[in-house]
Order: C-alpha cells, then structure tokens, then sequence
C-alpha cells in the first residue's frame, strides 16, 4: 500500500497520513474516545478536487470511506478500519452574502466557524447546541437547535451543497439541480457522498435573550409537564429544553450545590430583545430557581456555551427517540431515570421540533417526522476514569428502555449510536424506498457505510 499512498500523495494538495507516518495516531482520533480504528490511509483535504481524488483512490482499491468533518459522530462513523478517512477539517473557510442573506461555508467547519462569520451582519440560521459540532454531520441528518422552532432544521435552511458521489463526481445540488440528491441529502446523512461546501440561507438573528435556569429535582414533574403545554403555543421566536444536568462549578451556582443534580432548562428568546425577559417570564414562575444565568448575549455565546463539558476524550454512548406527545407515563419514566445522570458530561435533552419544522411536509425532505413535537436525546458521556463503560451505558439502555414505550419507534440519526442499525428504517417512515432508490443511482456499491445506513435498492 505504501507504494500507492505515493502516487496519491502526488495527486492531491492536502496531507496524506498512512500507518507508517508519525502523525497517523493523531490524524485517525475522533472525539468519541471509546473509538479505536485503523484506517488505511487519512487524506487531510483542502479543496473539493482532493476529495474527488480521495474518493477515486477509495473506489479503485476496493475501500471503503468514511467522512470526518467536526468528528462529533457519537459512533465514529468519522474513522472505520481500513478505509479512506476524508478528513475535511481544513475545509472549514467561507463567505457571507449580506445582500442575498445567505452563507458559503466549507464541509469541514464547525458551528462556531459559522457563527463567527454571519454574527457580524446580525445574520445567524439554525444550528446544533454545541459550538464544536460540524456543520456538516448536523446537517445532513435534519440540524435540531435553539432557532428550529423559528427558522426550522439546518437542513430546511439549505440552499445547495456540493456534492462529490462515489464515482468522484462534482455535483451542485440544489432545487434545480441533482434534485434527488438534494433531496436525500436533507436528512439521509452520509449516505450519498461527501458534501464539500454549503451555501445556507439566513435570517436577522444577533444578540438574544436566554440562558440555563436550575430547579430543585423534586420540581422536575412540574418542569416537564409545563413544558409540554407551554411549548405547544409558545411564540416561535422561543427556543427552549428541559434537561437533567448535574451541576458544574460555575460562578452563578451556589458552591455547596456544584456536583448535584438538577432538572433546568436552557432558553434562548431569538425576537425583540427587550420582549426576552417577559417571555421567559413563565419559565421562571414554574418554581423558584437555585440558579440561573439568563439575560442578553450574543447568540454565539449561548451557542458555545456547553462546549466545555464535551471536551474531546470522553467516551460516548446515546440514544434517540421522536416523541408526539409527552404523556404522564412518560414523565413518570423521566423522573424515575433522569436524577440517575452519572457524570456532569452526561445529560437528557427533550427538544422541541414544532413550529416551523412543523410546516415542512414529511416527504419534502428524507426528514420524515414532521408531526413529532420532541425529539429526545440520553447523552451518556463521561471520562473514563471517572465512570465505566458498563455503568455509562447501562445508564442511557434503561433510561431508553424506559422511555421508547411512550415515543416513536424512529429516532434523529445524529442522536443514534451503532447498534441501532435496525431503525434506519423507522428513522426515515416512507421517505425510506426512495431513499434506497436515490442511493442505488449516486452510490451503488454502497461506499459510503459508514453511516446510519441505507441499503442501496435491490
């Protein structure tokens, strides 16, 4: 192989790291430390040219790929053994358009190399929760964040995207062009090629008001099931999730309360700045808090605003579900596992995914569940040192097997871990033959698996 790593490394401007270079054991880590992969070669792209490249060299010696862009991928799905790594974090540039009120961004950047970019035209489009995460990977499986009930997914945002295919073609796909593809690409993850550039539309979005509120665990009842009713009817502009956290060492928490668990809840008020405090005005009411840090910020800053707690090295292990209702039974079910949060990196998030994502058809996009209100994540995350692989994921199993009785039987890919390959097709309800039909057409071999994946047809 070293041989054929010479001529690829003649072919493409980025870096070519092999097993025999010093720098292999660096270039193959992804942010889930429980991954541990061998790839056959990482090619470090820095323009859609060496992707094409890398993809060819992957077809032509019988390899298969796997994409990295944040390297986020809760199963790594951004390394695999013996496969060409597309490494597309140098690709992380771009450019806004204040007359158009869109952005260009590269498939290698981050929600915080967005942010930095549109901030200061007062422009911003949906992103995920964490700074650190790719713009890609959230993406292409829908982009849930604080602005989706205003502005919809990410993914309801995009305008085009450039496309390289499993054969090593460019394609632009858009509305007008490679439809099908643009289509799939919108909530059918990596399935269809490595997306090397997005051009998203944006919308008037600067400072907000927002921020995490704490409440004492023995109010979590009261939390959620306000949530459930408040969020129904809320004004769009509101973005907000309840969540079991235990309590880091912040300044605005109490000493003798760091390390606790609590139930809280993190709002993020995208209108008028001076509507923000009588807007979260009924959240406060629910309970008195034991802390809060709530008022006006850049939304940048609330965006960032977790990205310690999810520092690289953790291990990880989640689970997903898409809810439509969140009943008494499954309330009971959170109360019962929610205050069992191992570790101050783990968590449950339960956000909201009506309002504008609502006014998406099911089989617009590969998005199909467009009649869920909530869309659930149990985010086992803890240092190893700390909590053990057994008890983080025993956490999150019983907690999901608690909870998957009241949801729907499909989750959000981006929340998926590697054993639930079996619900790729519940993932995606009807939207899932015609995603087999588009896969057949642009990735017949099925290069690209290394994904929640979707079988090529036939």
């Amino acid at each position: 192989m070293s041989m054929q790593l010479d001529d690829l490394r003649e072919q493409v401007r980025g870096e070519v790291v092999g097993p025999d270079d010093a720098e292999y054991d660096e270039a193959r880590v992804v942010r889930n430390a429980m991954i541990d992969r061998r790839p056959a070669v990482i090619v470090r792209a820095v323009n859609a040219g060496d992707v094409m490249t890398a993809v060819r060299f992957a077809a032509d010696h019988d390899l298969s790929i796997a994409v990295r862009g944040g390297a986020h991928s809760v199963p790594g799905f951004g390394t695999a053994d013996d496969a060409v790594v597309v490494d597309l974090s140098a690709m992380r540039g771009g450019r806004v358009d204040p007359l158009t009120q869109t952005v260009r961004v590269g498939g290698g950047a981050t929600w915080g190399d967005l942010n930095a970019m549109t901030y200061p035209f007062g422009l911003a489009t949906t992103g995920g929760i964490i700074s650190t995460t790719g713009v890609g990977g959230l993406t292409l499986g829908g982009g849930i964040g604080y602005l989706s009930r205003g502005l919809g997914l990410s993914m309801d945002n995009l305008l085009a995207a450039d496309v390289v295919t499993a054969d090593g073609t460019f394609h632009v796909a858009s509305e007008k062009e490679d439809a099908d593809l643009f289509w799939a690409i919108r909530g059918g993850g990596g399935n269809f090629g490595v997306v090397t550039s997005f051009e998203f539309r944006l919308s008037p979005v600067k400072d907000i008001y927002g921020g995490p509120m704490f409440f004492e665990l023995d109010q979590a009842g009261d939390v959620l099931r306000f949530y459930r009713d408040f969020i129904v009817d809320a004004p769009e502009e509101l973005g907000c999730f309840p969540a079991y956290q235990i309590a880091p060492p912040l300044p605005f928490i109490p000493e003798d309360r760091h390390g606790e668990p609590f139930i809280a809840m993190v709002a993020c008020w995208a209108g008028d700045l001076d509507a923000g405090e009588k807007a979260l005005q009924p959240i406060r009411d629910i309970a008195p808090r034991v802390a809060e840090m709530v008022g006006p910020m850049p939304y940048p800053a609330l965006n960032s605003a977790f990205d310690a707690l999810i520092p690289p090295g953790l291990h990880h292990y989640w689970k997903a579900s898409f809810v439509k209702e969140l009943t008494d039974d499954a309330i009971a079910a959170h109360l019962e596992h929610g205050p069992k949060v191992p570790v101050v990196n783990s968590t449950m998030h339960i956000y909201p995914i009506n309002g504008a994502c609502h006014r998406v058809a099911s089989d617009a996009t590969a998005f199909a569940h467009r009649d869920a209100t909530f869309a659930t994540v149990i985010a086992g995350m803890w240092p190893p040192d700390e909590v053990s692989d057994e008890a983080g994921t025993a956490w999150v199993r019983d907690y999901y097997d608690a909870t998957a009785p009241h949801s729907e039987e499909g989750g959000y890919i981006n929340f998926m871990s590697e054993d639930d390959q079996d619900r790729i097709r519940a993932n995606y309800q009807g939207n899932y033959d015609r995603l087999a039909s588009i896969k057949k057409t642009y990735d017949p071999g099925n290069l690209f698996r290394h994904n929640q994946n979707i079988t090529p047809a036939g």
